[in-house]
């Protein structure tokens, strides 16, 4: 914003020389106008954009606080003086100003969601969670707060995440929240399916740059997206297959619109493409442009609604096949969407008449895997901290993840086995208080729940085998972990619902030949694992299964059987002209 006008009011009789900058007509302007004209302060603003535009920070600042001495609840000159700070590192200076503005109703919303925002991204879930609860408690109907605010409350586990906000009905909170959100606490389609399809016209108009008839060239051309070519769970399960595509039959091409995290995982996928482009610098427009030019024959989506995501450049149909995969496993009713990659029992043929888009079936299990993650020794339980006397029950599992529901299952599991302790994952230190505040009013003592502590993707692999039993969440099941915890020979119990997010552990326990492990309902979820935890033979047994990980080996491990299984059906959606009409 620029109050450009201003310049105008230079007088005519001392014009400026032409070499002087904008920054010099604003000072002088400054220099010649009386004090108590009332626009001095939206020149000092001014003056700051244009010094900041220079790259003079400091005298920038200094413009942009006179501006705010001059008019207190200037609210564009405390947010960018805020933003600068934070671009400098200084973010306790970016939140004390944006607190000590003064503002209307409007002005301060805005004000305690830009606190809200960078709070979160430091990690102060507490306050950031306070924050947008203030801004809500001011304008309750506000999308973007409404849904940050309950994922904050899912990430601390503080129950009942439905804090009433007055004004709002349980029903409006929910039409605002995230994808994430939604299959944490839902188990029904249609729940994401209204969720996406409020928020589709925020993607952009469809504009379908991709001949429709496609392209003739003997080998496929295939791209993938994410912005989780990092140290995250997508890429710790593409790697391998992006590695053996059969380069016979397949062009495969990354796009990287994610953070460098200078990972060996992040080197490691981006190394494996045949060509990579950084897109995150691109617009919507000009991603789906530069896509057209490259001439996919297939685009693959790995974030689908995730974090980073870029729906607008799937709304672009820059691909005349597109396929949703990995990374958002819910119902995505875009258009331009083609396919989403799954098996029969993450979407069985009974449940696809809600699920969208069409379904791409494997044959034996929708999840990719890496064979060659590298693992560490593994450690001794005392030297994690665990008893080594107990029978050890866990749950990985991110923690907004963990609902209430299946933690009071989980107090209900340790009350009825008491030589138990559940190992877990929190870390945030709101989501271990608020766990073991429930315990404790659940007469579970705190030293029956250990939480673990930072651990490299090799230490928390090597880690897993020192547990006995995973518990799963649900209605959001785990995905990577519960692979994860397979391949370490880890057995598993988990609650198979009616959705693709309810029923992925379970499809990995079929692949595995571990069914059994599989539950329909919150009781027989308790009942197995407190008789697995009772039942010695019983346990053993179900535990050999896995045969120490030979099983997973056999199975989700084989990736060559994978990239096999999922080229077959690449190659039979690909789209050729003579195939047109």
């Amino acid at each position: 914003m620029d109050f450009g006008g201003l310049l105008g009011l230079v007088d005519a009789a001392r014009a400026p020389a032409p070499w002087m900058t904008p920054a010099s007509l604003y000072r002088l302007w400054l220099d010649e106008t009386p004090s108590d004209v009332p626009l001095r302060h939206a020149a000092y603003f001014n003056l700051g954009v244009e010094l900041a535009n220079l790259g003079d920070v400091a005298e920038a600042e200094a413009a942009y606080n006179t501006a705010l001495t001059l008019k207190s609840d200037f609210l564009i000159a405390a947010i960018n003086l805020g933003l600068m700070a934070e671009h400098q590192g200084r973010n306790d200076d970016a939140l004390e100003t944006w607190r000590r503005v003064v503002q209307p109703d409007d002005m301060r919303t805005t004000l305690l969601n830009q606190r809200g925002r960078l709070l979160e991204r430091l990690g102060r879930f507490d306050e950031a969670e306070r924050e947008l609860f203030r801004s809500l408690l001011t304008v309750p109907n506000q999308s973007d707060a409404l849904s940050h605010w309950l994922h904050l409350r899912l990430k601390m586990c503080a129950w009942p995440v439905f804090e009433p906000i007055p004004g709002l009905t349980k029903d409006e909170v929910v039409a605002s929240a995230g994808g994430l959100s939604l299959m944490s606490l839902f188990d029904e389609n249609g729940v994401v399916n209204r969720w996406v399809e409020r928020w589709s016209g925020r993607f952009g108009a469809p504009q379908h740059l991709a001949p429709a008839e496609g392209y003739d060239r003997q080998k496929v051309r295939i791209g993938y997206l994410s912005s989780d070519y990092n140290l995250h769970p997508v890429s710790m399960l593409m790697v391998e297959l992006i590695e053996k595509h059969d380069r016979a039959r397949f062009e495969v091409y990354g796009y990287d619109m994610g953070l460098d995290d200078n990972s060996y995982l992040r080197h490691r996928i981006l190394g494996a493409f045949d060509q990579r482009f950084r897109i995150a610098e691109l617009n919507d427009d000009q991603a789906a442009e530069l896509m057209r030019q490259h001439e996919l024959d297939i685009l693959v989506d790995l974030n689908g609604l995730t974090d980073g995501s870029r729906p607008g450049i799937i709304r672009r149909k820059p691909a005349p096949v597109q396929i949703t995969y990995l990374g958002f496993v819910g119902s995505l009713p875009i258009p331009e969407l083609d396919y989403a990659i799954v098996d029969d029992f993450v979407v069985p043929p009974e449940l696809a008449g809600d699920f969208h888009p069409k379904p791409l079936y494997m044959p034996v299990c929708y999840q990719s895997n890496d064979s060659k993650a590298p693992v560490d020794p593994s450690p001794s339980r005392e030297s994690v901290g665990l008893p080594g006397d107990k029978f050890v029950y866990t749950c990985f599992s991110n923690t907004y993840k963990i609902t209430e529901e299946i933690f009071e299952a989980w107090m209900r599991i340790l009350g009825e086995t008491e030589n138990s302790v559940l190992w877990l994952l929190a870390r945030t230190p709101w989501a271990r208080q608020n766990m073991l505040a429930r315990a404790a009013a659940r007469g579970i003592t705190p030293d029956r729940l250990i939480f673990a502590g930072p651990a490299s993707p090799a230490q928390y692999l090597a880690r897993l085998p020192l547990a006995d039993l995973f518990l799963d969440t649900y209605p959001y099941n785990s995905g990577t972990t519960a692979s994860d915890a397979l391949r370490m020979g880890l057995p598993l119990v988990t609650l198979s619902g009616k959705t693709f997010a309810s029923r992925m552990a379970g499809s990995l326990l079929r692949t595995v030949g571990l069914a059994g492990g599989i539950t329909e309902s919150i009781d027989d979820y308790v009942a197995l694992a407190v008789k697995l935890g009772r039942d010695a033979e019983a346990y053993k047994a179900f535990r050999d299964t896995l045969a120490a990980g030979e099983a997973w080996r056999r199975t989700l491990g084989d990736t060559d059987r994978f990239v096999h299984d999922l080229e077959e059906r690449l190659l039979s959606i690909r789209v050729r002209p003579a195939q047109a009409g």
